[in-house]
């Protein structure tokens, strides 16, 4: 059915006469009468007769009008949920207790006007694609592994460098250390089930192993944050690295210690991916608020891959 010729039919219904519903609708007289000629086609029936005073709704017009009127609202609502600004701004954080998702939860206390829909997906690749569909407005990652740009369609900006914690139970050797060199930790098992070949953070681990001869192992299934937890704290010979920033609770009779790595200190990179002609006007909102807030970058004793060099871009102007 044609929304605009049901859209003629409820002006005429509305003005009582095809010519002011024609000065209403800024058409001509003969095309608001072509349209609801073509409208009573469709419907088999007549829905206006001509009368003295204009034209007046017939049986089948008055019982069909209500309905029009609610395609009306109905097409509106569709067009609404879909415009820039009227929905949610979509995020993928990766995961629910990482930084990228405390990061999100300053923005939304600074901006609490704006909707947000935050969605935790699996891999560069998925997030990048449905950055290209519009499925997402922006991504936390670490900007891409060696050898596999971002597309030319796909920005970014680096906003936060996380130093690394190693997290150990109670009985494990360096349990009552306040800081770690990095290098001392070559010999000690860390443990990190959950690590996907070919991922960016798969990528930033196999560099960190490399160039400082740790040991990581990634076996095992990987049942959750919990699950680990309770694991490094039964077990004396497994440590594990975890974010700064990252939100733990654990039970008061694990004894778990979080302790700093240094020299150098290990950090990992989380930037901001979002397509080039994203229109939402929040995107701009959120990318002023993590340029104001970030910290510099590659400062002195921390250490990244040499591979993480994203194309830095200039925080958006407000309005843009």
């Amino acid at each position: 059915m044609d929304l605009e010729a049901v859209r003629t039919f409820a002006a005429v219904a509305e003005a009582g006469q095809f010519q002011k519903a024609a000065a209403d609708l800024s058409v001509t007289q003969q095309a608001v009468s072509k349209r609801v000629a073509a409208l009573e086609r469709t419907l088999g029936v007549r829905l206006f007769t001509r009368a003295p005073r204009g034209a007046e709704l017939t049986i089948d017009g008055q019982a069909f009008l209500p309905h029009a009127r609610e395609l009306l609202r109905v097409a509106e609502r569709a067009v609404a949920s879909v415009r820039p600004g009227r929905r949610p701004l979509r995020v993928d954080v990766i995961a629910s207790r990482g930084a990228a998702s405390g990061l999100m939860r300053g923005f939304h206390r600074a901006h609490p006007e704006i909707d947000l829909d935050v969605v935790m997906l699996l891999g560069i690749e998925t997030a990048v694609a449905a950055l290209r569909s519009g499925a997402i407005d922006a991504s936390f990652r670490a900007v891409a592994a060696p050898g596999r740009p971002l597309p030319e369609d796909v920005e970014s900006v680096r906003v936060l460098d996380e130093p690394l914690q190693l997290l150990t139970g109670p009985a494990h050797a360096l349990a009552g250390a306040r800081s770690v060199p990095l290098a001392r930790l070559a010999g000690h098992r860390i443990w990190m089930p959950g690590i996907v070949p070919g991922s960016e953070w798969g990528a930033y681990y196999d560099d960190l192993v490399a160039e400082f001869g740790l040991t990581i192992e990634a076996t095992g299934p990987n049942f959750g944050s919990d699950a680990l937890l309770d694991t490094i704290a039964d077990t004396p010979a497994l440590a594990t690295f975890m974010g700064e920033h990252t939100r733990l609770i654990w039970p008061a009779g694990h004894g778990l210690r979080r302790i700093p790595v240094t020299d150098p200190t290990p950090v990992y990179p989380h930037s901001l991916l979002w397509h080039r002609d994203n229109p939402h006007p929040a995107l701009a909102t959120l990318r002023v608020h993590l340029a104001a807030t970030a910290t510099g970058h590659d400062a002195a004793g921390t250490w990244v891959p040499g591979w993480v060099k994203p194309r830095r871009t200039p925080p958006a102007a407000d309005g843009e």
